[in-house]
Parts: C-alpha cells; sequence; structure tokens
C-alpha cells in the first residue's frame, strides 16, 4: 500500500481530559421512544475523574438516560455535548474514541474465544498512532486482569455462566480506552466479591482522569463507590449530588414506593439504605 495513502488515513488520537473537565454534558435533554416521553428536561453533567451513579427504580429512565448520553438514542429536545462538541458532530468512529459503553446483556451469534471478545474493544483505535499490535495487546491484557478473566481467555464466550460474561463484556470497554466509560448495570449477574471488584475498577478509572457513569441498583454500591449520584423518577432527576446529602429517607422512600431507613456505617459514616420491614408478632402461649 502507498504510504503517503496510509498516512492520509491515519485519525487523530482525541486529549485525555484534565481533572475536573466536563467530558458529557446534557441540557434540557428530552428522548421519546414510541409515543411516549421516556425523558424529560435532563440536565446533568460528567466530569473528568468522578463516578456518577444512576439509580431509581425500575422504569425511571437509567438506562435511556445512559444510551443518550452516548448518543445512541437521538434526543427530541434539548442538547448532549461530547468532549466539548455537540454530539451529532462527531462521526461514529470519533465518538467510538471518546466513550465506551456496556449494555445490560451481552450476546454474541458466534463462538468467539473470550480474549477475541476483548479484543474487539480495540477496533476504534485501527488507523490511528495507538492502534498497533503491541499496544492492543497491552490493552487486552491489562483488561482481562483487571476483571478476572484471564483464565478462560482461549473459552468461548457462549460457554461462560452470566457472571463471567459480564466481566468479559467489562474487558472489552475497558480494552477500548474511552476517557468516558458508560456502564449499565455492571453488578446485576455478579456475585458479592465481584459486585466489589468491578466497583473498585469504577474508581480506578476515575482516579487515572476517566468519567464513569454507572447504573446500579445497589444503593449501598452507589453510595460506597460513587463521588455523585443522579436519582431518577419518572423520566426525571429528582435529586443530584454527593450520596450522602442525596440519600434521604423521605425523597428514597417516596421514589422507590417503599419505606426506607438511611444510618450511617459504623466505621465509616457511608449511608446504608435499609427497607424497613414489618417484624411478624410471635404467636402467645397457648391457652391453659
Amino acid at each position: 500500500m502507498n504510504p503517503l495513502r496510509l498516512r492520509r488515513r491515519r485519525r487523530s488520537v482525541p486529549a485525555r481530559p484534565g481533572a475536573g473537565e466536563v467530558v458529557a454534558e446534557a441540557t434540557g435533554l428530552r428522548i421519546r421512544l414510541g409515543a411516549g416521553e421516556v425523558l424529560s428536561g435532563i440536565d446533568l453533567t460528567v466530569r473528568a475523574g468522578e463516578v456518577l451513579a444512576l439509580v431509581g427504580p425500575n422504569g425511571a429512565g437509567k438506562s435511556t438516560l445512559l444510551a443518550a448520553l452516548a448518543a445512541d438514542l437521538p434526543a427530541c429536545g434539548g442538547e448532549l455535548r461530547i468532549c466539548g462538541r455537540p454530539a451529532g458532530e462527531w462521526s461514529a468512529p470519533e465518538l467510538a474514541l471518546r466513550r465506551a459503553v456496556l449494555p445490560q446483556a451481552a450476546a454474541l451469534s458466534f463462538p468467539f474465544p473470550v480474549a477475541e471478545v476483548v479484543r474487539m474493544g480495540r477496533a476504534p483505535w485501527a488507523g490511528t498512532p495507538y492502534g498497533d499490535e503491541a499496544e492492543d495487546d497491552r490493552a487486552v491484557a491489562g483488561a482481562m486482569a483487571a476483571t478476572e478473566v484471564s483464565g478462560f481467555a482461549g473459552r468461548p464466550f457462549s460457554a461462560l455462566s452470566g457472571g463471567e460474561r459480564a466481566r468479559v463484556a467489562l474487558a472489552r470497554v475497558l480494552a477500548q480506552r474511552a476517557p468516558l466509560l458508560l456502564l449499565d448495570e455492571p453488578t446485576a449477574a455478579l456475585d458479592l466479591r465481584h459486585q466489589e471488584l468491578v466497583l473498585r475498577i469504577c474508581r480506578e478509572r476515575a482516579g487515572a482522569g476517566d468519567a464513569v457513569v454507572v447504573v446500579l441498583h445497589d444503593l449501598g454500591l452507589a453510595a460506597a463507590y460513587a463521588d455523585r449520584v443522579a436519582v431518577l423518577h419518572g423520566g426525571r432527576i429528582a435529586a443530584a449530588g454527593a450520596p450522602a446529602e442525596v440519600f434521604e429517607a423521605g425523597l428514597l422512600s417516596r421514589v422507590y414506593r417503599q419505606p426506607v431507613e438511611v444510618l450511617p456505617h459504623p466505621r465509616t459514616g457511608t449511608p446504608l439504605v435499609l427497607p424497613t420491614r414489618v417484624t411478624a408478632v410471635p404467636p402467645g402461649p397457648a391457652d391453659g
């Protein structure tokens, strides 16, 4: 191939955002699916170096908001900016260098080996200075080690358990090395240990300068690992801020339609959200 032609095809690499820099920003964002508007007037800022958790009951709009922040769903109103530009001004290859998305479910039609699935995350870097084989190998090996899937690198993805598939899918996202990570319920299929592992990875990526947005159902995980939380309710943001500020019993009881208590952890002070349960009254002594 003509080397001049090859140089013309090489794409520029986006600059890494600085600490606290706005990586994604929604202003008055509205999303319509079918005949109904499922997100209304969303104002949300995502910054480099932080973990932002999206929480709320089923159907509140968490996954829809995550897809909107990824520019995978077109807005019917408002604006979404990614890395300083309106999302619609980025081409698909340019977006893939700036944000990586983990959907709720990972499905593949062919029995690709685990290592090849993770390597798929490197596809956006082809034709850039960081798209050589050695860099791909380093990124794939690092992502697999972080998610503890190196031990079954040669196994078919289709032969894995649900939790193993979830970790491989996350490894693919990590290998992509985009500055904005958008993770939809990454802990849903995982056991206790691996839930903690995934959230520690989120914290590590934020510590390295990435912006991480993660949909979580476990409010305890959100309180322990997120810098900020956004509580969604009925397609709107009911509250947003630090977990200690937002996780208030009255708000959460109303949003989830379930009475809860919010207590500080006795050692760390992290909010613990516990459902209020009615204890059955033990039977009295038998009549004599």
